[in-house]
């Protein structure tokens, strides 16, 4: 029995980490209410809080798992978001490093950083874990750092283990439109409400897209190998299946028999991005991980989604 805890569990991939665990008849943790990530000082009294509660269920479990899928950082961020996201992880891991009964539980973290910012500027034409990191913005920066202080946690506590999982590009069913990021998701969107999408590098521009419940199911897969042993461990989670974003319109146009209306432009977030990314993982993932659906259904899903949520009226609270 373990006890575990998503952290960011209303995101894109939170929400499908939950999922993935519930199906495999875990009781996830939930903290008595939502943190308040903008105002600090409230956050430290939700934080000891919540992990004095999760460190009781994880001494009667016997073992802990926490999800790090927290964050509101993009590529775009200003410095102070991405400051403001490093502190709430100290602050975390402090307080789990403080109570005493959790570090003599056996745990592991799981931190999903991102693969795309991590190696934006790597000259390989392949990416494993094995190329070196080749950071070029802020954003990708803080993920370094972020991943930093976990090793030096997973180093500095005998029954600790640490998982990050280095995600392609995310995308699925609900994701935020508050992010300025998405590109399947706002196409989707723009094409059920007729509406043109800005695309602001080339259409030759290759990415790795693989859909939340699948890298829910190779994290959680991974992270429960019987074989793995590393206090800490780096894995690249994605398709596998480099696409083009002309390939992506084309895709839209084929399922949605309407041409998706299209406009690029350069923007001062262009140069961040590398034109083309191919990942490939060396690591092993967890046997009863499913392959990835394809892009093709995982695109269909995004249009019915959001034609649904288009048609149906937002309630009205009485």
């Amino acid at each position: 029995m373990t006890a575990v805890w998503v952290l960011g569990s209303r995101g894109l991939l939170g929400s499908a980490l939950s999922t993935t665990l519930l199906h495999d008849g875990v009781d996830v943790f939930a903290p008595q209410e939502p943190f308040s990530w903008r105002d600090e000082s409230h956050l430290q009294s939700q934080v000891q809080a919540a992990v004095r509660a999760f460190s009781s269920e994880a001494q009667e479990a016997g073992g802990w798992e926490i999800y790090w899928a927290a964050g509101v950082g993009t590529m775009g961020s200003p410095e102070e978001v991405l400051t403001a996201e490093t502190r709430a992880m100290t602050l975390f891991l402090e307080f789990f490093k403080s109570d005493a009964s959790l570090m003599a539980v056996p745990g592991a973290i799981v931190f999903s950083s991102s693969a795309g910012a991590i190696y934006a500027a790597s000259p390989e034409e392949i990416i494993t874990e094995k190329t070196a990191v080749a950071p070029n913005n802020p954003y990708a920066y803080t993920k370094l750092k972020q991943e930093e202080l976990l090793r030096v946690f997973a180093m500095e506590c005998k029954n600790v283990s640490v998982l990050v999982a280095r995600i392609s590009t995310l995308y699925g069913v609900g994701q935020a439109t508050g992010k300025s990021q998405g590109l399947l998701t706002n196409i989707a969107r723009n094409i059920v409400r007729n509406r043109p999408t800005q695309i602001y590098v080339p259409l030759d521009t290759i990415r790795d897209y693989i859909s939340a419940p699948d890298a829910a199911a190779t994290i959680v897969g991974t992270l429960r190998m019987p074989e793995r042993r590393e206090k800490y461990l780096i894995k690249i989670i994605a398709s596998e299946r480099p696409t083009s974003i002309a390939e992506i319109v084309s895709i839209f146009k084929q399922i949605s028999r309407r041409h998706p209306r299209i406009t690029t432009s350069a923007s001062r977030l262009s140069k961040l991005y590398s034109r083309r990314v191919q990942f490939r993982s060396v690591v092993p993932r967890g046997s009863a991980t499913p392959t990835p659906e394809s892009l093709i259904v995982g695109i269909a899903h995004l249009l019915s989604a959001e034609r649904l949520a288009h048609s149906s009226p937002p309630s009205v609270s009485v």
